[in-house]
């Protein structure tokens, strides 16, 4: 029997340092985009069953797309060890290409916090990527500086949203990485702090709103 819209699955994927644990929220048959959100950093705890990140999939999985969370190698019971986001990217790149391989279907990509830093790395040059979710963007967390350089020539609709007292990604220094990127982008913040502690909802809502958007501009393009 086929599987329901609301059916998980659990399995493991092929990563570069092992095997790395997922989730797939199944999606419609007739749908028309997959997704990928990745979670925050998993030294402070994060892993694909953190909040900010179910309510991202249940934002993508609201449209009918199949959704995948997985967790980086070290987390859970991925193998291998945290590489302070080197190597995550390889694992990223290894989960988008599970989705290409099992849906061949545009792909939304969401990641929140350090997931969205190292997301981002390997969804903005792939050219199956066709919309950006960046969710909690850390400029600077435990002394480390994040860098959004390579925006600048990411050309893909792109969503920046945080808490409005987000710690570890402070309203100007947000502003300025997103004044840097390139178009088309929108930035919003909600309220809250980094992970949007009682706002939940409005950042799901949020994301949805933006992302109905999106795709009507993009089937309107098609149309013409």
């Amino acid at each position: 029997m086929p599987s329901s819209h609301s059916a998980i699955k659990s399995l493991f994927l092929d990563g570069p340092a092992g095997r790395l644990e997922a989730l797939l929220n199944v999606g419609s048959p007739t749908t028309t985009h997959a997704g990928l959100v990745c979670h925050p950093h998993p030294l402070g705890g994060g892993t694909m069953h953190n909040k900010v990140v179910f309510h991202a999939m249940k934002a993508l999985h609201s449209f009918g797309f199949p959704v995948l969370r997985f967790n980086f190698r070290g987390t859970g019971l991925s193998a291998g060890q945290h590489d302070q986001g080197r190597g995550e990217v390889a694992d990223v790149q290894a989960a988008l290409g599970w989705l290409k391989h099992e849906f061949s279907l545009p792909i939304v990509f969401a990641g929140f916090s350090f997931g969205a830093a190292t997301g981002l790395r390997a969804a903005c040059p792939d050219p199956d990527v066709s919309t950006l979710i960046s969710i909690g963007t850390p400029v600077e967390a435990d002394g480390h500086l994040y860098s959004f350089s390579f925006l600048r020539d990411c050309t893909k609709p792109k969503l920046f949203i945080s808490g409005d007292h987000d710690q570890y990604g402070p309203q100007d220094a947000l502003e300025k990485v997103v004044a840097e990127a390139a178009d088309p982008k929108e930035l919003v913040f909600v309220p809250g702090d980094h992970f949007f502690e009682g706002h939940l909802a409005e950042m799901r809502m949020t994301v949805e709103s933006w992302l109905h958007e999106v795709l009507d501009n993009q089937q309107l393009a098609i149309s013409n």
